[in-house]
């Protein structure tokens, strides 16, 4: 199944997960959000947050990818936003929510090394 019916749910789960020091180009994504291949579920994403804790400024991109883990073809949802030092962004937020489906996953690159922390809220639907 590839989005279950949101209508007519079963169950919705509120998780927050996190990602610390995300992962820089040449060291391949960090995976955030992975909703597996045939897990008759869909994610709703309702907060993705990305924290500078470094003392100087670098920059974040999140992407969308066609497959589960980071794997697959990928789309940008933010290319090479600037997070300015000590600073959050939110680059997912209730005005902006995402609905995930089976076998696709949210990952992340910075710019710059142990300089981002990333948090994500979101709900599991099945």
């Amino acid at each position: 199944m590839a989005a279950p019916n949101i209508v007519n749910v079963s169950t919705i789960t509120g998780v927050t997960t996190f990602v610390g020091n995300v992962n820089v180009a040449a060291s391949g994504v960090s995976v955030i959000v992975s909703n597996a291949a045939s897990s008759n579920q869909v994610y709703k994403l309702n907060t993705l947050m990305a924290a500078n804790t470094t003392g100087t400024a670098t920059s974040i991109t999140v992407k969308i990818f066609n497959a589960a883990a980071g794997a697959g073809t990928s789309v940008s949802i933010a290319s090479t936003i600037s997070v300015p030092v000590g600073s959050t962004l939110a680059i997912i937020g209730k005005d902006t929510p995402l609905y995930l489906e089976e076998n696709k996953s949210i990952a992340a690159i910075a710019a710059a090394a142990n300089a981002i922390d990333i948090v994500a809220s979101y709900e599991v639907i099945s």
